[in-house]
């Protein structure tokens, strides 16, 4: 594997690791582009994963000090924990459930489509569905996204079959065991699903697609790319003229160094990426790189998100098989007559007793806790998922007086549901619970949001240089040489998981960049 000068500034510096910085590695070290990849956790490979919640979230999961405000359920109940991300190499490509949908077409025009909504700071993308639809192919065919390529979709379990039936009896079209990336049978050197049901504690078969086991390995056979593992970025230097030069970053032994750049491309998940610009502020960028706009940190999202399960009279073990493979998508249009702009998505959920237990109903003990806890075998489980609306407001900021373990301020996650979230999420309550009773549930009760999954926005693309930060190929609107690679550049979140989102643009930033790079542009 190829080792790179700390001292050549002719590489690529990307930060993080996981889908936006994994396949933006791969994807230069395939052009030929020398790239240090600095990931802030440990590689923990294939082999290593823990089929055990509590003994896998210790793992894998980035539990570094941060705090929370605002009026969301998880400020109250997960006060230090806003986001269950990892921190390892892979990023959370490691955890994610697989689940790999386009946006739709309105989705990347939602001012236009939804119009002006109070409260929202809604802003259209700077790019169009039939500008991604090459790139989505692409990245499609990277993760072997079931439902695509002619690749079979995954059977469902028995907690698809039961959401299945409830859905049909109410009159749902789109119901399928999803697109997922996920192998339903081997291919690209990867097993099929062996349904072992532990997908967010790491895939140990290695049927789901990770940068980790799919990127990361063909990046490094190229000798283009060095993945340096516990090597969290604390700064980003520049020199006179704006142009950045190079990273600080913190090894395992908490020790600083610094790895010169040509490019720095920053990819560490939507709270540590507007947390490292915001950080790397200085006389000549007194409020934080690339915050020309003030918008840094700013119009953070997490969709609107709730769960509902139901107990059955007889067992359905929904943690057998995979953890999220089913979808209802029909509450996915833009539809005002429900009483709220944009959709939602219906995904089937399992989590193990331990989880459930933590995340059923924060806080609650008694007799409802006791009788969901035993009717656990007999439950079925769907997690919802929408597009929430941005907000100035909801923001990642730095701590005015908390510190990280290296001595930086710690970032801080402000968030409040607007009102257009919160009847989403009612409507999306009332029919998941109607999916369920349809198909002879004995009881549904409703789980509020967990800690967020899809971190999204902060660092936003936009046309014009005052409405956010980086243009439509990530690169910020004011420095040339400096790349935003992973959800925060979300205009808007769409009603749709982010991941394969983020792996389309990733394909087309590394593209933009390696022919920029080609004509001396930067």
């Amino acid at each position: 594997m190829a080792t790179f000068d700390k001292n050549d500034n002719t590489v690529v510096v990307v930060v993080g690791s996981g889908a936006g910085g994994g396949t933006l590695s791969n994807e230069l070290a395939q052009k030929g582009v020398k790239v240090v990849c600095l990931e802030a956790g440990p590689r923990v490979e294939m082999e290593d994963f823990q089929n055990d919640e509590w003994g896998s979230f210790g793992q894998i999961s980035w539990l570094d000090k941060r705090t929370t405000s605002g009026t969301w359920r998880v400020a109250k109940d997960f006060s230090g924990l806003p986001a269950w991300i990892c921190k390892a190499v892979g990023g959370s490509t490691i955890h994610w459930a697989g689940a790999s949908l386009r946006f739709q077409d309105h989705e990347w025009k939602a001012k236009t489509t939804y119009g002006g909504i109070a409260g929202a700071n809604l802003l259209d993308w700077p790019i169009d569905a039939a500008e991604m639809a090459p790139w989505y192919d692409k990245a499609e065919f990277k993760m072997g996204t079931t439902g695509a390529n002619n690749i079979p979709r995954l059977p469902g379990n028995n907690n698809y079959k039961v959401f299945e039936a409830g859905a049909r009896k109410l009159g749902y079209k789109e119901v399928h065991t999803g697109n997922m990336s996920i192998n339903s049978e081997p291919r690209d050197g990867r097993g099929a699903c062996q349904q072992i049901g532990f997908c967010f504690q790491g895939c140990k078969s290695g049927a789901k697609w990770s940068t980790l086991i799919s990127e990361i390995p063909k990046g490094e056979e190229t000798g283009n790319l060095e993945v340096r593992p516990n090597s969290q970025v604390v700064k980003i230097e520049h020199d006179d003229t704006g142009k950045v030069t190079g990273v600080v970053y913190a090894g395992k032994d908490g020790n600083l160094r610094k790895q010169a750049a040509r490019i720095v491309c920053v990819a560490g998940n939507v709270i540590e990426s507007a947390r490292l610009l915001l950080n790397s502020n200085s006389s000549k960028f007194p409020d934080g790189l690339a915050n020309s706009s003030g918008l840094a940190g700013k119009n953070y999202m997490r969709h609107m998100t709730g769960s509902v399960y139901a107990i059955f009279d007889k067992p359905v073990r929904m943690y057998r098989g995979t953890t999220m493979a089913g979808i209802i998508k029909d509450e996915a249009r833009h539809d005002p007559s429900r009483g709220f702009a944009a959709g939602y998505e219906m995904e089937t959920l399992a989590l193990g007793l331990p989880f459930m237990a933590a995340f059923l109903n924060p806080g609650e003990w008694g007799r409802p806790f006791a009788e969901a806890m035993e009717g656990y075998e007999r439950t079925a489980g769907m997690w919802l998922v929408g597009e929430d609306m941005p907000q100035e407001k909801n923001a990642v900021s730095l701590h005015a007086t908390e510190k990280d373990q290296y001595g930086m301020p710690a970032p801080n996650v402000h968030f409040e549901d607007h009102a257009n979230d919160i009847a989403m999420r009612e409507h999306a309550y009332k029919q998941g619970a109607a999916v369920y009773e349809a198909v002879g549930a004995v009881k549904t009760f409703r789980t509020p949001p967990y800690p967020s999954t899809h971190n999204l926005g902060t660092l936003r693309m936009s046309e014009n240089a005052k409405d956010g930060v980086v243009n439509k190929w990530g690169q910020t609107h004011d420095i040339k040489n400096l790349f935003v690679s992973d959800g925060s550049v979300f205009t808007t979140g769409a009603a749709e998981n982010p991941t394969l989102t983020i792996v389309a643009l990733a394909i087309r930033q590394a593209d933009y960049i390696a022919s920029e790079m080609g004509k001396n542009n930067i």
